[in-house]
């Protein structure tokens, strides 16, 4: 993300220190070829920053696949837990409500997690997919601008 930006930031100094053309409404004349070999390489860069998106989406998979483990270990240990206490009466009411707190607790604590993972991933999701469209934007205005350039350039050329 941090080479697209750089890329984006030197297409805006190169339109910046564009010399003006007399006569043109503000017209100005930019070398071309620096700025195609940029874009060239921020369109080489834009794969590895969907591959970075990506990754994010496997990481909160990865953290839900934890996370069920996890609830599947306290789950059974809380079952472990009261089968242990079933022998006597008075103790196997106690256990049935101590593993039922702990299974609800257990439950509580997996959807937590899972929001919590969600709300993460949502987050890193959605500033990525912010990031992305607004260098997007830009690479749009820097291409409309080159054609308008060209355009303009062209026409008074002849």
């Amino acid at each position: 993300m941090k080479r697209v930006e750089e890329l984006i930031n030197e297409l805006q100094d190169i339109m910046n220190d564009a010399k003006a053309v007399p006569l043109t409404g503000g017209k100005s004349l930019i070398d071309t070829e620096q700025v195609l070999d940029i874009l060239d390489e921020i369109q080489d860069s834009l794969p590895s920053e969907i591959r970075q998106a990506k990754n994010i989406v496997a990481d909160r998979s990865q953290i839900i696949v934890e996370a069920k483990k996890e609830a599947e270990e306290i789950i059974r240990k809380a079952e472990e837990k009261k089968q242990q206490m079933v022998s006597q009466n008075e103790i196997v009411r106690a256990a049935n409500a101590e593993a039922t707190d702990i299974l609800n607790d257990a439950k509580a604590k997996v959807s937590d997690m899972r929001k919590a993972a969600a709300e993460f991933v949502e987050d890193i999701m959605k500033r990525t997919d912010e990031a992305l469209a607004s260098q997007l934007t830009e690479l749009r205005k820097t291409r409309q601008n080159i054609k308008m350039t060209n355009k303009t350039g062209s026409g008074n050329a002849m």
